[in-house]
């Protein structure tokens, strides 16, 4: 049983370096114009989709586990927009490597931590971080089908 927690933080580890890799490769054709395009009357744009994501992983990861003091405005990560492409990656990489290494830094103790926060129910840290990957995968999906329809778009 004391290689779970090992088995546990590469897994996770592995998980949030996919999402970042499968991030980039969707943005990487996109134009920063193309980001905030709006591409259906509903739904969010790929630069407010990773404003989102980066607010989400700071805050329930970030300052709730890693003790960030990251102080989440969640309504602008659906109203904000202008940033650079490379200025939105970044900061995205940055939660990313923030949770790879607080995922890191945890121990098997740690895991089974009691964790509460606004707007989840996840009780103890591993369901967090598990629930979090989960919420960056189905944004990711999002990204997917808006990166298609721009780049049909375009063509």
């Amino acid at each position: 049983m004391s290689a779970l927690p090992q088995t546990i933080s590469s897994s996770l580890t592995d998980y949030y370096h996919m999402i970042q890799t499968r991030v980039h490769e969707l943005v990487q054709p996109l134009s920063t114009e193309q980001i905030w395009h709006h591409p259906y009357r509903y739904g969010n744009s790929i630069g407010n989709l990773l404003l989102h994501l980066t607010g989400n992983l700071s805050f329930y990861i970030g300052a709730q586990i890693a003790g960030s003091g990251y102080e989440r405005h969640r309504d602008r990560e659906f109203t904000d927009s202008g940033n650079s492409k490379e200025e939105v990656l970044a900061e995205f990489d940055q939660a990313i490597e923030m949770v790879v290494k607080t995922i890191k830094n945890q121990s098997a103790d740690d895991w089974s931590a009691a964790y509460s926060a606004a707007g989840t129910q996840a009780t103890v840290r591993f369901n967090m971080v598990l629930s979090c990957a989960g919420h960056a995968y189905h944004h990711v999906g999002q990204i997917i089908y808006l990166q298609k329809e721009l780049t049909r778009a375009a063509r």
